[in-house]
């Protein structure tokens, strides 16, 4: 089972923290009184390679008496004994019994594997079980070793904050949340585990560029360094490749063909496939990475932006015993990794007042290129697709919940609200990376987008995607409905008064048989009101108990409510539509902005507001941040229910 670059909190108590190990993932097969099998990831065998795990993990297995897999990582020891970064593995990988094939052995790479999942024991299988079942069964089996080599993962569950402090003072990858109530899916990627990568950021001299490779256009990769300390000598310290759109290739070439020299000036020319170009060292560029490694290279660099307030010459390596922490606040426009919402809502606004396309760091460390951020959506509000895009930053915590694990339906407005809708099912053939993409059993669409993150939030969103309009049901049981709704559609000129009638009508019924509905708005001219479901309930179940109610509201009140499709039939009543539950149909999500005049929200309500009344317009992208601050997360209930029964709805319709 793999992670996905996902936001996650912090402090969550539906969450467990572990460290992030930057090492190599294993999973080990331990037979009782001595049978050990170590292998990688890709199923490549490492027992051999790693002699002293194979030893720990024998002379563990004499306290067993059925066989054991474990799921952890190999990881390289400093002379501390505390993991250490890759680069130091990288020395082990091809040691075995007798030390470096075809070589000497490699003293200084120590190892250890570290646990931090049981998959099967005995006869049991437990990857179908809740990671805290799992967690214990391995504190249960690994909790009284003392072995160095042999170790058990620390978890917290909650509160990673302290976990976090520690990664960033010991310079750690990073942390992985995982989902308290997550089963194993061996060989996946779920949003269900979180990475929390730490990344490092400081500012890099520009010594040349790389010729591009395919489709790539004006340049391949910045090469950039640090001047040393006296003799104050330019030191190459790695390849920039990423991070560029196309406008911001075109503008830095402008800025170094006229820099061009025929001189490297580099103290040690860099050795590379593609042709180099050298410049002098005049521009300054700012770059996140993960870690330097050992020889003084960047892991993992992406660009940011150009520093003009810097100057080339006082650009020297920062000390890694002070790690940036993560601020909140003012975003600069060069480019500052945002470990925030505030910070990356800061950012797109800069980039917005720039008149700038760019590429934006999104908390978990990942990127994401972002365009035509002024483009008007909502011409009469003067509000852009900017805004749009800063919103959803901003209520994430409360709308990535709705739509996680759902496929998603996209309806796109490239032009904004008055320009032409079309409707987009397929998943793009090339999303960018950690933007989750599935099939979905039975469907006639290759492949789905699925929510859950904030990237892929964010990127439907830079696609116009101004709605999210998730299935009801999520991957991988498709085919089993969470929540119905009643979807309430008033006949051009109805009052919104008479909406909110038949949905007290509606509330009447559920009572009736004791259910409760969870009313919102659409975020247009109507309202939804959502039960939820047991699970394991069929589309066609929950289809036929919102027939039954809806035909109930409509027989009682035949002047003002209607289950007639035809807009000539319904006058000006309120059609009640139930057909929205099969499979594959769509609403948009609580908390969704909407393709209305007035950049309405579709925002859930209490049924005390329902009876007072309200007024729809009330509900905007500018207003819903400051009313969930005052009435929390409506819709927290109606996703933690356990589900209606609905046995009752054929005595009660038959009564």
């Amino acid at each position: 089972m793999l992670a996905s670059l996902a936001a996650a909190p912090l402090t969550d108590p539906n969450l467990l923290y572990e460290p992030k190990y930057d090492g190599i993932r294993a999973i080990v097969e331990v037979e009782p009184q001595g049978g050990v099998r170590v292998w990688s990831r890709l199923g490549n065998e490492k027992t051999d390679q790693f002699p002293e795990i194979a030893a720990a993990l024998r002379s563990w297995s004499r306290s067993l008496d059925q066989p054991v897999v474990l799921d952890g990582e190999i990881v390289a020891l400093d002379e501390r004994g505390r993991p250490a970064g890759f680069q130091h593995l990288q020395p082990r990988i091809n040691v075995g019994e007798g030390g470096m094939r075809g070589g000497p052995a490699a003293p200084h790479a120590r190892t250890a594997f570290i646990a931090f999942d049981t998959l099967r024991e005995g006869d049991t299988d437990w990857r179908d079980r809740p990671l805290t079942e799992r967690r214990a069964a391995l504190e249960r089996l690994l909790g009284q070793t003392r072995s160095t080599i042999l170790r058990l993962s620390e978890s917290v569950r909650g509160d990673g904050r302290s976990l976090f402090e520690r990664a960033l003072a010991n310079h750690w990858e990073g942390l992985i949340a995982k989902r308290a109530d997550s089963r194993y899916q061996s060989g996946k990627r779920s949003p269900d585990w979180h990475k929390l990568k730490i990344v490092q950021e400081q500012e890099f001299v520009v010594g040349g560029w790389t010729e591009p490779r395919q489709t790539r256009s004006h340049f391949g990769a910045l090469l950039v360094g640090v001047f040393e300390r006296p003799p104050r000598r330019l030191v190459y310290v790695g390849h920039v490749g990423t991070g560029f759109d196309e406008h911001e290739l075109g503008r830095l070439i402008k800025l170094m063909r006229p820099i061009e020299t025929s001189v490297c000036p580099f103290r040690d020319q860099p050795k590379g496939n593609e042709r180099a170009h050298w410049v002098e060292p005049r521009l300054v560029v700012q770059v996140k990475f993960t870690e330097w490694t050992a020889d003084g290279i960047l892991r993992h660099p992406v660009y940011l932006g150009l520093r003009d307030d810097k100057k080339p010459e006082s650009v020297m390596r920062e000390d890694r015993s002070k790690p940036r922490r993560p601020t909140a606040g003012r975003h600069e426009t060069e480019g500052r990794a945002p470990a925030t919402l505030d910070g990356l809502i800061a950012e797109l606004r800069a980039l917005e007042e720039s008149g700038r396309d760019g590429v934006v760091t999104l908390p978990d460390g990942d990127s994401l290129t972002v365009t035509n951020l002024g483009k008007m959506f909502w011409p009469k509000r003067r509000l852009t697709k900017g805004d749009l895009l800063r919103y959803y930053v901003q209520m994430s915590p409360y709308i990535l919940p709705v739509v996680r694990d759902r496929p998603l339906t996209m309806k796109r407005l490239p032009n904004g609200i008055t320009g032409k809708t079309f409707y987009q099912h397929r998943a793009p053939d090339q999303p960018p990376p950690h933007v989750r993409v599935e099939g979905v059993p039975g469907d006639a669409v290759a492949a789905r987008l699925i929510g859950g993150s904030l990237k892929t939030l964010l990127y439907m969103t830079q696609l116009a995607a101004i709605s999210q309009d998730p299935w009801f049901s999520r991957v991988p049981s498709v085919g089993a409905a969470d929540h119905v709704a009643l979807d309430l559609d008033p006949a051009p000129g109805t009052t919104f008064e008479r909406v909110l009638d038949v949905a007290r009508w509606i509330r009447d019924e559920l009572e009736a048989v004791g259910v409760v509905g969870t009313p919102k708005t659409s975020g247009a001219d109507g309202l939804h009101i959502y039960v939820p479901l047991p699970p394991k309930t069929s589309y066609e179940a929950g289809l036929i108990f919102c027939q039954i109610i809806a035909t109930l509201v409509s027989q009682k009140h035949p002047a003002k409510a209607t289950i007639e499709r035809s807009i000539r039939a319904r006058g000006s009543r309120v059609y009640v539509d139930y057909l929205q539950n099969g499979q594959g149909k769509t609403l948009a999500a609580a908390y969704s902005a909407r393709a209305s005049s007035y950049a309405g929200v579709s925002a859930p309500l209490s049924w005390g507001e329902v009876d007072r009344g309200i007024r729809r317009e009330d509900f905007t992208i500018e207003t819903m941040m400051e009313r969930v601050k005052r009435v929390g997360d409506l819709w927290k209930g109606l996703r933690t229910s356990k589900g209606a029964d609905l046995s009752r709805i054929a005595k009660y319709s038959r009564a």
